[in-house]
């Protein structure tokens, strides 16, 4: 038995699970992708760490830390796989989920399409009791109506329950009394109740936030408990650790009662490795941009941080439009996700347009190219077919190519409509799903009051160095930085996340009345609450802690996180939090308000252990242009010409090395293009960075 620390990561995705071996000085030992099996998942993720246990002669017993991450979660509720769920609210309000937010998405669509909120109204129940604003009875629980209650459940055929009583952030009795009496009534069902899973104002988020918890939560529990198990009974010893929506981790225990915050967790880590990256090479403004084979996601970072949200929304009926989804409030990097990925469908419409995604073929059936049944084209065979993508070299020769079935279906599909040929029809695809993420990050910058020009793009997946430097042109980008083993970006920045737990409850007050040892006495509850959650994955360890509030003016409908110091509040700080305020309003709103009150509607406590020190980046040797002894043909994305691209083994690259443009830089599981107007050299550690500095028409 070795005293090395070995740490194994595994991100389950849409297409490809992804495999990373570290050992303590945080050396990539082993990596390798395997398709996913839906199936069972773990069958996929198994098979990923016998590989690199395999690679690097060592066993699962060695290992003394285990970070998983799934999409397990985001797909049953996009999937609509989940439980039968049934609803249990205050008396009077049994049309929460229908009344919504009370408008239309798009007012004018006369064929809108509502968001499915999975509790159709007759499995939407009620029972009478009423909670004041402040927390106090106004309406005791009627214990004589639990009788009844569980008749309406037992017609409904609801296997979860998602109970969301009126103001029970302010005071949970009712909700946990309610929960104590199904459980033992009705064992076999599973309960979540809002106040465990969002302790915050505003009903109709709060239920959707249950719901979805308790739609997931039997699917979850029995996924985790398999996994677990499974690789147990392998020899693995040391906890599981689930990675989170907000870039954290948490133990199976936690993730089984919440597993609303395991949405979006693989995405998370891509940028927690993108701020890694950005800390270490001291750059400020960041667009990270993660392409795997399912979809694209893309997070903004500045000065090393993702940009974080408290809400977001699930499976959107209309894409980019806010109020078309299901809306969840929890913790999470905030990211633009669409449905661009390598096995992204594409074809014609019946108005004759070339279309791609956001249907994917996945790793069930996959590509044409992968020879498993799929007969569609997609955004890896329209990548075969330009040469973009080097049968020999792909996915570490475990998956055999065919071009000449990508061309087929190319042909046959998208080509016999357009009159056109295949090479032409992929690089139609190539170009739409290259300006589709494109025009989503550009998006997301303005959404957000930024520019792309001025920022870095980080790009990892198994598609991402393949299609950053056409994403990066169409979005206004010139530099790129491709780290080391970029086809594993997201289960790489899982070893570098802290275990950490957030939580946000609702006390409102005005910030010139606070009643400060009300305040105090909440934010102690909540710092031994969430230290206990991370005690859990982290032992004894040391933990920061950051306090924050949620203010806004008197009468406003949304709020503005502002930091709080991590200490009891005092008369003194009200001053400086208000001058606070003013100052983040003013840089999101060019002025504030003057007399106005200000308010405070939630309070929230993050505990994590310490981000991971940050080593400084080396300076970059003497650029050398070489020229590589290997070429390939491609179709070149600048001008469409067929072009010969220099063919290059990462590997075989060291510090300073610079290649110029049309090139493929090739690794076990991706490939970087860099483009005809575009150069790429090597810096101190091993990033490869493409800068937008030829004139790729010649």
């Amino acid at each position: 038995m070795t005293s090395q620390t070995l740490r194994l990561a595994i991100d389950i995705g849409g297409t490809f699970t992804d495999t990373v071996l570290v050992s303590d000085d945080e050396t990539i030992l082993a990596s390798t992708k395997t398709l996913t099996t839906h199936k069972n998942p773990a069958d996929s993720a198994m098979e990923g760490a016998r590989r690199v246990m395999a690679e690097s002669g060592r066993s699962l017993n060695e290992v003394t830390g285990f970070i998983h991450g799934t999409t397990l979660s985001t797909n049953a509720l996009i999937e609509r796989r989940g439980a039968v769920v049934a609803t249990v609210t205050t008396e009077g309000f049994r049309d929460i989920l229908e009344i919504a937010y009370e408008r239309r998405y798009a007012q004018y669509d006369i064929n809108l399409e509502k968001p499915d909120l999975l509790v159709p109204r007759e499995r939407a129940l009620t029972i009478r009791e009423r909670m004041a604003a402040d927390g106090n009875v106004l309406i005791p629980l009627d214990a004589g109506s639990i009788d009844s209650l569980l008749a309406e459940l037992d017609a409904t055929g609801a296997e979860a329950v998602a109970i969301c009583l009126m103001h029970a952030y302010a005071n949970p009795s009712h909700e946990r009394r309610l929960r104590d009496i199904l459980a033992e009534k009705r064992p076999s069902l599973t309960v979540s109740i809002s106040s465990d899973v969002s302790p915050e104002a505003r009903e109709f988020d709060r239920l959707c936030t249950t719901v979805a918890n308790a739609y997931i939560q039997p699917l979850m529990e029995s996924y985790l408990a398999r996994f677990a198990s499974r690789f147990q009974a392998e020899g693995v010893k040391c906890p599981i650790l689930m990675m989170t929506a907000s870039g954290g981790m948490c133990t199976v225990q936690t993730a089984s009662r919440f597993p609303i915050r395991l949405v979006e967790s693989g995405p998370a880590g891509g940028a927690i490795l993108a701020a890694r990256i950005a800390a270490r090479a001291g750059i400020d403004e960041v667009l990270s941009f993660d392409m795997g084979g399912t979809t694209a996601k893309l997070c903004l970072i500045d000065n090393a941080r993702p940009q974080t949200s408290r809400q977001f929304e699930i499976a959107r009926a209309a894409r980019f439009i806010k109020g078309s989804g299901m809306p969840v409030r929890i913790p999470v990097v905030e990211m633009i996700e669409i449905g661009a990925g390598g096995g992204s469908i594409a074809g014609v419409d019946r108005l004759g347009r070339l279309t791609v995604g956001p249907k994917s073929a996945g790793s069930e059936p996959g590509p044409a190219a992968f020879g498993r049944g799929g007969t569609e084209p997609t955004v890896t065979d329209s990548d075969i077919t330009l040469g973009y993508i080097v049968p020999d070299t792909f996915a570490e020769g475990f998956i055999k190519i065919d071009p000449e079935a990508s061309e087929a279906a190319l042909n046959r599909v998208i080509a016999a409509c357009l009159n056109t040929n295949g090479t032409t029809a992929a690089d139609g695809v190539s170009r739409i799903v290259d300006e589709s993420m494109a025009s989503a990050g550009r998006m997301h910058a303005v959404e957000s009051g930024k520019d792309l020009s001025s920022r870095t793009m980080i790009a990892f997946g198994g598609n991402g160095p393949l299609h950053a430097s056409r994403v990066a042109r169409s979005a206004g980008v010139r530099r790129i930085v491709i780290p080391p083993n970029p086809g594993v970006g997201s289960a790489v920045g899982f070893l570098f996340a802290p275990v950490s737990f957030e939580i946000v409850r609702s006390r409102y007050s005005l910030l010139e009345s606070l009643d400060l040892e009300r305040v105090n006495t909440l934010f102690s509850d909540m710092i031994d609450g969430a230290s206990r959650v991370v005690a859990q994955g982290a032992g004894d360890a040391p933990t920061q802690t950051q306090r924050m509030a949620f203010m806004r003016y008197n009468g406003q409908g949304h709020e503005i996180e502002i930091a709080l110091p991590d200490r009891d509040l005092t008369f003194e700080d009200i001053k400086p939090l208000t001058d606070a305020f003013e100052a983040e309003y003013r840089k999101q709103f060019s002025r504030p308000v003057p007399g106005m009150q200000i308010e405070i509607l939630n309070w929230a406590v993050r505990v994590a252990t310490p981000d991971a020190d940050v080593p400084d980046l080396p300076e970059t040797p003497v650029l050398t242009t070489i020229t590589s002894a290997q070429t390939r043909p491609i179709t070149c994305d600048v001008d469409g010409q067929i072009k010969q691209a220099g063919f290059v083994p990462r590997d075989s690259l060291n510090p300073g090395d610079r290649v110029c443009g049309p090139a493929l830089i090739t690794e076990p599981q991706t490939t970087t293009l860099v483009s005809a107007d575009f150069s790429a050299h090597v810096d101190a550690i091993g990033n490869l960075i493409l800068i937008q500095d030829q004139k790729g028409g010649v």
